[in-house]
């Protein structure tokens, strides 16, 4: 059934999707700081910030619009979660990066600590950040159209030669490759999986708004709202 959503429930969605992201970015910036390698994506990101000179953040807003991009050739629907998924993480992560929280962690037994702790962040914000149903991050949307075109493939095997792809390239670009990115490929879904199960939290029931809805305010109200 279709509804008409009341502005102050989707500034609410807007303020929690909002959270989440920052969240996220906190826990992306501990896994760079861990400094044990990169996820595939950091990898491509930081490779490209040894070319054009400008802050990881601000790398990562620009690699998040091309990704936006691509999803629209593809034709894969993106939502107002999307496009603040494009510029919060890098915003914040420049933020805290100017605070100093951490430091660039020179022992590696602490920096597996940090990087484990940063999947666990990870994990708890992409809850908070789905719980908003405002569409799908730029590289989630990515890996379902790129999924559409190789059906042959299951979508796991999609997101790992997508992860590969970019990996290679960011590697290629110099990009900080080590025993990180292998975690960050072989823990990060078991460490969501862990932390959804945990919460009791299942994202495959939510009914995300896609932009267009957003537009004409028609929208399915999520289960967690009912």
């Amino acid at each position: 059934m279709h509804l008409t959503i009341p502005l102050p429930k989707l500034l609410r969605r807007v303020l929690l999707a909002s959270v989440g992201l920052a969240i996220y970015a906190f826990g992306n910036y501990l896994t760079i700081k861990a400094d044990i390698g990169q996820s595939p994506w950091n990898v491509f990101t930081l490779g490209l910030t040894n070319y054009i000179p400008v802050t990881y953040g601000q790398m990562s807003i620009i690699v998040s619009f091309l990704v936006v991009a691509t999803d629209l050739l593809l034709r894969e629907p993106i939502g107002v979660g999307t496009l603040l998924d494009a510029v919060l993480v890098g915003a914040f992560y420049d933020l805290y990066d100017s605070w100093n929280l951490v430091p660039v962690i020179e022992n590696f037994w602490l920096g597996l600590v940090v990087m484990v702790a940063g999947l666990v962040v990870l994990s708890y914000s992409e809850y908070l950040y789905m719980s908003a149903c405002l569409g799908c991050g730029p590289r989630d949307a990515l890996m379902v159209g790129v999924g559409k075109r190789l059906k042959r493939l299951p979508i796991g095997m999609v997101s790992i030669v997508i992860s590969l792809v970019v990996c290679a390239a960011g590697w290629l670009l110099g990009g900080s490759v080590g025993l990180g990115t292998l975690i960050f490929l072989v823990c990060n879904g078991l460490v969501m999986q862990a932390v959804f199960r945990l919460i009791h939290f299942e994202p495959r029931d939510l009914k995300h708004v896609g932009l267009h809805q957003m537009l004409t305010r028609k929208v399915s109200s999520p289960p967690a709202e009912e």
